[in-house]
C-alpha cells in the first residue's frame, strides 16, 4: 500500500551543485538547491529529480501540488510513510547530506 507524505520545500535555482537538506524560515521548509534555472520548468523538474534521489524513490512518485512557480512549493510523495518521515527527518536535520 502506498501513502502519501506532503513536504514543504524551498527551492534555490542557479546553486553551484544540487543538494537536499537542511530548513529554512518559519514553518520549517526542506532545502532543495539545483543547479537548474528557474526558466521553463527547468527546476521544477531538477527538483523532482533531486527529491526522487535524497528519498530513493522514482520521481513518478513525486507530484508538486503547490507552488509551481514560485520557489516555496508543497510536494507529495508517495511511498511507505514511516520510510518517508525517517528520511525526511534526516534530511531537515543534516544540511550537508547529498
Amino acid at each position: 500500500m502506498s501513502d502519501q507524505f506532503l513536504i514543504e520545500i524551498r527551492v534555490r535555482p542557479n546553486a553551484s551543485k544540487n543538494k537536499v537538506g537542511g530548513t529554512v524560515g518559519d514553518p520549517p521548509r526542506l532545502v532543495v538547491a539545483v543547479q537548474a534555472p528557474a526558466v521553463d520548468g527547468k527546476a521544477n523538474q531538477a527538483v523532482i529529480k533531486e527529491l526522487a534521489a535524497a528519498f530513493e524513490l522514482r520521481a513518478r512518485d513525486f507530484t508538486i501540488v503547490f507552488g509551481e512557480l514560485g520557489r516555496d512549493k508543497r510536494v507529495l510523495a508517495a511511498g511507505n510513510l514511516e520510510k518517508l518521515q525517517s528520511r525526511y527527518e534526516e534530511l531537515i536535520g543534516n544540511p550537508t547530506l547529498l
